[in-house]
């Protein structure tokens, strides 16, 4: 019997664990993956371009060797954190599902309940049964603090589905000398572009032009630390820019593409890596009852901007679960998280 069970171990969820054992609660942290998993799927060899206090848990505990830190001293941080301050994780176990008897405080609706769990409630006081792929849980609180990477968009075209097309970009060693096609305009696809065309690939970055042009930040372009370099590719003719209307086919030795213009385009091609953004996988909250609402990356749980809790009482979130996706924000998240889960212990003690 848990006092919270946290749902994924990366940033968000490793700070909930830290603040959880600070604080004196019985814990658990479920991950499917590695510790870390988000940052593990990054490209080997990125270099992280927040600074280090966005990173870091304790000020001053992240010492790359340059002044931004690597995917992997940035991954040995986190793992050895999580070492050093014996958090209590179980990795390469995945979360099948989570049930609760418990109502919402909207619209106060009973959710449907498995003969398990009513049993489980009647010798305990949890009030939320985790289901694994190896073993059950009962916990009182569960905070939801998944990565989204597992989700990758789609574009929805024939051949999608082909083994030489790829959703996560991790090295570029096996395309040297290759046609490769990097489909996105964000900065994920920005760094592969980059990278291939470093690295000796006959690599086009195709892209609507919006995207391109687009120089806020906010609005999820290209940062300017992978443009410049980018242009300066453009520039040695290291790199093309393809300006995508639509994808309309990829077959196996080469794409059909549809520029902005409405003509279609055939390019011989080696391998693809469609990048086009990825979202967070919201149905074992919406089987509780959680109430979700547009946000700036798009549909999000409905939850308090304080404690992070959602309006199924219990039921928190961080990281790709909220508006807060930055490593950053889903520090914040997680301590934010525990701070509120405390709070109703105090509250409810003093009742």
């Amino acid at each position: 019997m848990y006092d919270l069970i946290i749902i994924g171990a990366g940033p968000a969820g490793i700070s909930a664990a830290y603040h959880a054992k600070q604080a004196g609660l019985d814990y658990l942290v479920i991950e499917k993956g590695l510790i870390g998993n988000t940052i593990y799927n990054y490209p080997v060899g990125l270099t992280v371009f927040s600074t280090t206090n966005e990173l870091e848990f304790n000020e001053g505990d992240l010492k790359p060797a340059r002044e931004k830190p690597t995917r992997e001293e940035l991954l040995s941080y986190y793992v050895r954190f999580v070492l050093d301050n014996e958090i209590n994780i179980h990795t390469e176990e995945t979360v099948l599902n989570c049930k609760s008897p418990r109502v919402s405080k909207g619209d106060r609706r009973k959710l449907e309940v498995s003969p398990l769990l009513t049993r489980g409630l009647s010798q305990t006081d949890g009030s939320f049964l985790v289901k694994t792929d190896k073993a059950e849980y009962f916990a009182s609180n569960v905070l939801f603090a998944l990565g989204a990477m597992d989700y990758p968009r789609k574009l929805n075209v024939p051949g999608e589905n082909l083994p030489h097309v790829f959703d996560l970009f991790r090295e570029t060693y096996p395309w040297v000398k290759k046609k490769a096609l990097i489909i996105g305009g964000g900065n994920s696809a920005g760094e592969a572009a980059l990278f291939l065309a470093q690295e000796g690939a006959d690599t086009t970055l195709a892209i609507f032009r919006d995207d391109w042009e687009n120089n806020d930040p906010k609005q999820g372009c290209i940062k300017y630390w992978v443009k410049q370099p980018l242009e300066h590719e453009l520039n040695e003719h290291c790199l093309n820019l393809f300006f995508l209307g639509k994808v309309i086919e990829i077959r196996e030795r080469e794409v059909e593409l549809e520029n902005e213009n409405g003509e279609r385009v055939v390019m011989e091609n080696d391998v693809v890596f469609v990048l086009i953004g990825s979202d967070a996988d919201l149905s074992l909250m919406k089987g509780l009852g959680v109430a979700t609402e547009q946000g700036k990356y798009g549909e999000v749980p409905v939850y308090d901007p304080e404690t992070f809790e959602t309006n199924i009482p219990g039921i928190y979130v961080a990281g790709h679960f909220t508006n807060q996706r930055h490593i950053k924000g889903a520090i914040d998240g997680g301590k934010a998280a525990v701070g509120g889960i405390c709070q109703n212990r105090s509250t409810q003690n003093s009742n």
